[in-house]
């Protein structure tokens, strides 16, 4: 047999155990499961005939379960059947108004139905959705705007004004109003659903595709562009680390237009599970939404748990969140104590992704993984490569540091300005540095763009912020790497207090000091009011080397 027999008999191999998985996963969620004749019938075809697209989705969810609950928000609930009929009014409406396949549409919208809304038309008409950050100020919007080309921008009413500097061709339409007022000749969301027929339409030619913009932490936001996936391998190696069940309710508290809540968006649609959106993040709105709606999932940012959690004992005390089975948690790092204090008073419950807006996601710690080695980022799942190489690009030994390249279906089609992450063998930089333990649990060290040099000796940011995080009285900690004319660079920590402690740069220092060596004592601390912060929780290092931030 010829080397390329035996290769194509290993690929054939491959093939057929990962259907067989795929099929294994997807009934244990109870997303393959049994239908009357004429429903299957209706599913399958229009699973072939959209592909693994939202539309795919809201589509077959309003055959299977059409008066189920699909969403809730501020405005009530629409059931499956009710989010597809509006979609596709509202993509009827679209095309009218000359939107379709190819163009862009911007979505500046907070968490609620109108977002749904606008993703699921633009897939039904081959649109690209273009998702902007709600923190954004003009200048930034505009910019985004300019470069990314949109034909339509659909916004709630509280950003009219940042549009100001957008050209007027771009069509406005309002998909969220606090009172009946409305910026003057801009249709509504409403207005257009309304207007139009909510018959099905017909597969776009292509895959539709997404544009998320990266934080944007470092410099000026890229738009990373991916499509749907072929099929639905994906959900079912997620599933595999993440146990999403068929008609669960999630408590959607993540940002929409940020990967890690547009992901549970995309998975509420095969399982059939009821979306539970708030236009704005409070805490204790969070536990009270849980609760009522006996919520299993609820979907955050690191730092909203840490706001929860920063809630009175006798308030935190005075809910039952017994039914969450996962808290999913991305978009940031998560500091080990964290995840522990959420489980010892919660429950087991966390799954914590890593990944980044290029590469989707890399890894999964299961609360096993948080339990035995608190701060891990986990493991791959099933289908995702992660590697780690030096700066020469050569591999690293096991339990040494390296640059974090990951592969997996899910990886974006490159920046839409042009360009793309630095790849090697295929994979796809995560832009971190980070090293496995002998578990084979990753653990991340860093941004590969932090290290500091200080007298010729390399330090990672992220060591000293979670050494110094686990003091007593201490909220949270950023590191940065400021210029020094003696070492070449310095330490500098920030970092935020608890209410009344009394804890100076002496006692921290002193807690470096024989915890970590000597180089890696920050020769600089200042106290601030808090971190700044993006929409989701990740900490502006830029701001803190520019001075834009309260101290204390």
């Amino acid at each position: 047999m010829t080397n390329s027999s035996v290769t194509n008999v290993a690929d054939l191999r491959a093939s057929v155990e990962d259907l067989m998985f795929e099929g294994k996963v997807l009934r244990q969620a109870g997303i393959l499961a049994p239908m009357r004749p004429d429903k299957a019938v209706r599913v399958g075809s229009t699973f072939l005939r959209w592909g693994a697209s939202p539309a795919t989705g809201i589509a077959t969810a309003a055959i299977h379960h059409p008066h189920e609950i699909a969403v809730i928000d501020e405005r009530g609930s629409l059931s499956f059947e009710r989010l597809h009929r509006r979609s596709n009014a509202l993509a009827h409406s679209l095309e009218a108004m000359g939107i379709g396949h190819g163009d862009g549409i911007g979505i500046m919208c907070r968490n609620h139905r109108g977002f749904l809304e606008v993703t699921l038309a633009a897939a039904k008409i081959g649109a690209s959705a273009l998702y902007l950050n709600t923190m954004f100020a003009g200048p930034q919007l505009v910019e985004v705007t300019r470069r990314e080309g949109p034909k339509a921008l659909v916004f709630d009413e509280e950003f009219a004004e940042l549009l100001d500097g957008v050209d007027d061709s771009v069509a406005r339409i309002v998909a969220w109003t606090d009172g009946e007022d409305r910026p003057a000749g801009t249709p509504s969301l409403e207005q257009l659903i309304a207007a139009g027929e909510d018959s099905d339409l017909k597969p776009p030619p292509d895959k539709p595709r997404f544009v998320i913009l990266t934080s944007g932490t470092t410099g000026t936001p890229k738009g990373a562009q991916r499509s749907s996936p072929d099929g639905l391998f994906t959900v079912a190696a997620l599933i595999d680390k993440i146990p999403f069940r068929s008609r669960q309710t999630m408590m959607i508290a993540a940002p929409l237009f940020h990967s890690w809540g547009f992901f549970h968006f995309v998975m509420s649609l095969p399982t059939a599970s009821t979306m539970v959106l708030r236009r704005r993040f409070d805490p204790e709105e969070t536990l009270r939404a849980t609760q009522r709606s006996r919520a299993d999932v609820l979907a955050a940012v690191p730092v909203m748990i840490q706001r929860i959690l920063a809630l009175p004992d006798e308030v935190l005390a005075s809910y039952d969140l017994s039914s969450l089975r996962i808290t999913s948690l991305s978009g940031s790092a998560l500091p080990g104590e964290l995840a522990i204090e959420w489980m010892d008073r919660f429950g087991d419950s966390v799954y914590n992704l890593y990944g980044s807006t290029e590469v989707a996601y890399a890894t999964v710690a299961t609360p096993e993984d948080l339990r035995a080695a608190p701060g891990t980022a986990g493991r791959p799942p099933r289908g995702t490569v992660v590697r780690l190489f030096d700066d020469a690009g050569k591999e690293v030994p096991p339990g040494e540091v390296g640059r974090i390249f990951v592969g997996n279906e899910m990886s974006f089609e490159g920046y839409t300005g042009g360009g793309g992450k630095e790849a090697i063998d295929g994979l796809l930089s995560s832009g971190d540095v980070g090293h496995f333990d002998s578990a084979g649990r990753l653990f991340i060290d860093g941004r590969d763009d932090e290290m500091i040099v200080s007298g010729g000796e390399n330090v990672f940011p992220r060591e000293v912020e979670d050494l110094l995080a686990d003091l007593d009285g201490v909220v949270e900690v950023a590191v940065i790497g400021v210029d020094d004319p003696e070492f070449g660079q310095r330490l500098k920590a920030f970092v935020v207090l608890e209410d009344g402690a009394a804890l100076e740069a002496t006692h921290l220092n002193a807690h470096v000091k024989v915890n970590l060596a000597s180089y890696k004592m920050p020769r600089e601390i200042e106290f601030l009011d808090e971190l700044p912060r993006n929409a989701t929780g990740k900490v502006l290092k830029r701001e803190l080397r520019g001075g834009e931030y309260k101290t204390a």
